[in-house]
């Protein structure tokens, strides 16, 4: 018989035993090609270049993170299939065959399920390509027409990068079968790693563990300035360090110390379990960790996607309060701007505020913006108060300030107050930071402090005094006609009129934005689902290892009903280990997260923890009759 045709044969016998793995590995395709597909579509080429841009910016960085994934789904499919191989194909050194003959079976039976799982993800993703936009359309509530056609740029990319990935971890396996002594090939259908681990080493990780996980957590809430994104880079590569040994140390030191306990082993069967756990532990437990660290992605996806839109949303909302904005030399225009306006617009609010524009140098602070101003704090309240505007802020001692800002996207830091500002020589605490949009749309270019009349009055001959203009109109479709109106004025009266600002209501550069939600959305999905497949195929390969195990407890009397709440049990640890874990963890990066994004993202964390803890109970109940029937206990 040939090779190949041995190969086949093979494929066939196993194709049900390995229909898990193809079916993982074709779902990773799909959600790579359907991301592909987005960059390629000319779909949302109605969000303006800009936006446009920032999305294909984010969803290429998305697609590294994926790449990332794929590669490391890859590497732990087939790791799983060449060990189930090794101690199938050991019988064939009876045969007569090399170890380069065994090597080349296990490429060829290897490469006929990848290759099976890319023409079911591919064909799977060109069936859902235009539904998955669909969707993204939808969850971002963008007005976009979709278009069926199939693009050969998104297969081919596809294509190229999995075979390439997935051929070498194929080829890592041939090389590891090649080297693999006759005695280990033919041994590996007896070996394994049921190992009690000494208690000396798993102090050392357990204690490692902790240490490095506090640490991470501590960097997770630490208040800084410019650091704090080094901070948070920090805590991610701590936890996932933390969480590693956890699961390496300190989780089964636990067990074995709960093992020691005989009044808790020897009852209700805790010992069919407990101690198959403890042996389990030195093999499984770097899976347990990736799981709990793609849980932890997911509940961070699922985050960053709400905190995304609601800053969308305070945004928009900040731009919003003033559509035009004028900054004049002088008092008393207000008259001359309202009969300009109205020409073509209704006024629905106005406001006029003095202010004090700084030269470049006079202003030093540890943040560096373009352009510094100082406003009065009694005008601030005044505008307010007029527009409406939330103002709860306490008048400003003599050396204090309060930093009117602009609303970011993402804060670099997240000190507000204590900072030293120093204005012509003389420095200033800085109290707290405000985003409400008393001056619109100019906050974002220029960064003001306010100070109480008494320090204003001094600072006069510091700065330029303009007075600003501020309108808001009824009617975002007739913006147009006032603004190209307004635009002349510096031009005709340069002594009355130094320059306008505008939001355009109807056009916005932050569109993508409500694509990237939604993208953290199916990230979320993509994530949890992967975490799923792959306690389900540990469990499914751990089965069928614990067949003759537990062929031989039933042959000794025990009663296959007790062997069954045994596998319950132990399953129920698998999947509540890393689940509880996370949960944990979660708190601590959303908390981080929600720092940057200044955004109280608590009922987020709670919620995507609530939905992952449903689907792991789906997936224990569906993994009970599968693991029972592999382990022959049904």
């Amino acid at each position: 018989m040939s090779m190949t045709r041995l190969a086949l044969q093979n494929f066939k016998a196993s194709a049900r035993n390995y229909l898990s793995l193809v079916i993982s590995l074709a779902f990773t395709i799909l959600i790579f090609f359907n991301f592909q597909c987005v960059i390629d579509s000319d779909a949302f080429d109605v969000l303006g270049e800009k936006s446009r841009q920032n999305m294909d910016i984010s969803i290429q960085a998305i697609t590294v993170v994926l790449i990332c994934f794929m590669a490391f789904f890859i590497w732990y499919s087939t790791n799983v299939f060449l060990t189930r191989r090794k101690r199938e194909i050991g019988i064939y050194v009876f045969m007569g065959l090399t170890n380069q003959k065994i090597g080349q079976l296990y490429m060829m039976e290897t490469s006929l399920i990848g290759l099976s799982a890319l023409a079911l993800g591919l064909g799977l993703g060109m069936m859902t390509s235009q539904l998955f936009q669909m969707i993204l359309v939808r969850l971002s509530d963008l007005a976009v027409e979709i278009r069926f056609h199939i693009n050969p740029g998104p297969v081919l990319r596809v294509t190229a990068i999995y075979l390439s990935v997935y051929f070498v971890f194929v080829i890592k396996g041939y090389v590891n079968i090649v080297r693999s002594s006759v005695l280990e090939l033919v041994s590996a259908g007896r070996k394994n790693e049921f190992v009690r681990q000494p208690t000396g080493l798993l102090t050392v990780k357990a204690v490692l563990g902790a240490g490095i996980l506090s640490a991470g957590y501590y960097l997770a809430l630490k208040e800084g300035g410019m650091e704090v994104m080094n901070n948070v880079l920090a805590a991610v590569v701590l936890v996932i360090i933390g969480v590693y040994l956890l699961f390496g140390g300190m989780i089964p030191l636990l067990v074995q110390g709960m093992a020691r306990q005989k009044y808790f082993l020897y009852r209700k069967e805790r010992t069919l379990w407990v101690n198959n756990i403890i042996f389990r532990m030195k093999r499984n437990y770097r899976t347990y960790a990736m799981v709990t660290v793609l849980m932890l992605c997911s509940v961070t996806a699922l985050a960053m996607g709400f905190a995304m839109k609601n800053r969308y949303t305070e945004i928009e909302h900040f731009r919003a309060t003033w559509q035009y904005q004028v900054l004049g030399l002088k008092d008393g225009l207000d008259g001359d701007l309202h009969g300009i306006i109205e020409e073509d617009n209704e006024i629905v609010c106005s406001s006029e505020i003095p202010l004090l524009v700084f030269g470049e140098n006079m202003v030093e602070t540890v943040y560096t913006y373009s352009s510094y101003g100082a406003l009065s704090w009694s005008a601030v309240r005044d505008l307010a108060g007029e527009a409406g505007l939330e103002f709860t802020i306490p008048e400003p001692g003599d050396d204090e300030v309060v930093n009117v800002t602009q609303l970011p996207l993402m804060s670099l830091s997240t000190e507000k107050s204590g900072i030293t500002v120093t204005i012509d020589g003389r420095d200033y605490r800085q109290t707290e930071e405000t985003s409400v949009p008393y001056l619109g749309v100019l906050q974002e270019h220029i960064s003001f402090y306010m100070v109480n009349d008494r320090v204003y009055e001094s600072m006069r001959s510091l700065g330029s005094e303009a007075y600003l203009y501020n309108y808001r109109i009824a009617d975002p479709d007739t913006f147009a006609a006032g603004a190209d109106k307004l635009k002349g004025l510096r031009e005709a009266r340069p002594d009355l009129y130094q320059g306008c600002t505008f939001a355009n209501p109807t056009v916005s550069d932050m569109e993508w934005i409500k694509v990237l939600y939604s993208i953290c959305i199916f990230m979320f999905m993509v994530f949890v689902l992967a975490s799923g497949s792959i306690l389900f195929m540990r469990l499914y390969n751990d089965a069928f290892e614990d067949r003759a195990r537990y062929r031989g407890l039933y042959k000794i009397g025990v009663d296959r009903r007790v062997l069954r709440r045994a596998v319950a049990h132990e399953l129920l640890f698998t999947y509540a280990g890393p689940f509880l874990v996370m949960a944990v963890s979660s708190w601590f990066s959303v908390h981080a997260l929600g720092k940057v994004m200044s955004t109280d993202l608590l009922i987020v964390n709670i919620i995507s923890v609530l939905v992952i803890l449903v689907f792991y109970v789906g997936c224990y109940f569906i993994s009970l009759p599968f693991y029972r029937k592999n382990a022959g206990i049904e």
